[in-house]
């Protein structure tokens, strides 16, 4: 049985219209944790010129695996066994760039940061990192909700928890990556774009 996360169906469209924007030249993008596969065919049939590989922890390749079969897109590839913990052994073809939605507050943030690090060493001139997910501005939590996830998260004492924008800003810069912008989403999100080489 495919898995399925009603949150994919709510997000896809808005994230979608700012992909776009970023990805109308790129040929390739690596996702990081494509989670149930929703994300990658919503993306790929949206976005035919690209070529979207998946990826994510070895437990979950059967579930996207259902959903790439089922859609039968030419330009859906993988899913790739990658775990952030060792992202800097990361075997994966060159591409242009790397996306990743609602990844970093479910990894200790000192996986986190390999993960961005990993990302950064895959992409060349001018490749592009793309990172979706709820995040903290300022040390402070955007919205009540945000706040209750936030402290659900850390209650499990796993080193889940929101991330500070401004951190993860600074662990790119440290990777090579240089900040472009900084896209507000519906229900309290963000999408945060990294470049590698200088921003024009």
């Amino acid at each position: 049985m495919k898995p399925y996360a009603p949150a994919c169906d709510k997000n896809k469209r808005p994230i979608l219209d700012v992909l776009s924007g970023y990805l109308s030249e790129a040929a390739s993008v690596l996702e990081i944790g494509s989670g149930t596969g929703q994300h990658a065919v919503f993306f790929a049939a949206n976005m035919p010129w690209l070529n979207w590989i998946t990826s994510d922890l070895a437990h979950r390749k059967e579930g996207i695996a259902a959903w790439l079969e089922e859609a039968g897109l030419p330009n859906l590839g993988g899913p790739l066994a990658l775990d952030a913990n060792f992202a800097e052994t990361w075997q994966v073809p060159a591409v242009d760039a790397i996306f990743t939605a609602n990844t970093l507050h479910i990894m200790p943030w000192e996986t986190g940061t390999k993960a961005i690090a990993g990302s950064a060493a895959l992409l060349g001139p001018g490749g592009q990192l793309l990172i979706y997910g709820p995040f903290n501005r300022d040390g402070r939590h955007v919205g009540r909700g945000n706040a209750l996830f936030d402290a659900q998260l850390r209650a499990d004492g796993n080193g889940q928890g929101l991330r500070d924008l401004e951190a993860v800003q600074q662990e790119a810069l440290a990777a090579g990556l240089e900040p472009v912008a900084v896209h507000p989403m519906p229900a309290n999100n963000f999408i945060l774009a990294f470049q590698r080489g200088p921003v024009k």
